[in-house]
């Protein structure tokens, strides 16, 4: 898994920002929150979810602790658009270049705006997935602020 190219480009982003690439890789694809949690033994809250959704057709991301859902309206809020919609797995290929379950906080083709879940502070390590559904990196709260330019923000419900 580390050579495929969605891997290659994520761990060149976190090259680029500074950060040393630590993805562990599995057998088996990792594609929810939970599934990642108990495969590397972690409560799910510690699982940043990227989450991607169409902002009046603009792909915005979320990145979310697997222990809550996203409050879309507050998000959409604070994203100053109407509504936000779940990303059609298209829409998430386009914007990201990646497939749903193993969508990567960066590496995608061109910046998207960013909020991240203040739950994820709670964490001395967070894990995000590294471009495919058998991967994963680990890395904190005030890291994913950086390397993806976002907004920290209260996402949950």
């Amino acid at each position: 898994m580390l050579d495929h190219p969605n891997v290659i480009r994520v761990t060149e982003a976190l090259r680029a920002h500074g950060v040393t690439p630590e993805v562990r890789t599995f057998s088996e694809p990792v594609p929810t929150a939970a599934a990642a949690a108990e495969q590397l033994g972690i409560e799910v809250g510690a699982i940043a979810n990227s989450l991607l959704f169409d902002a009046d057709g603009e792909p915005v991301l979320i990145l979310a602790s697997g222990a809550h859902r996203v409050d879309t309206e507050r998000c959409a809020k604070l994203f100053e658009v109407e509504k936000l919609r779940r990303g059609k797995p298209e829409f998430v290929r386009q914007a990201t270049g990646q497939v749903i379950g193993g969508v990567a906080p960066i590496g995608h083709p061109a910046p998207l705006r960013t909020l991240v879940d203040t739950w994820l502070r709670r964490y001395e390590t967070v894990w995000a997935a590294a471009g495919h559904p058998n991967t994963v990196f680990p890395t904190t709260f005030d890291e994913l602020l950086r390397i993806t330019g976002g907004t920290a923000a209260d996402v949950g419900d």
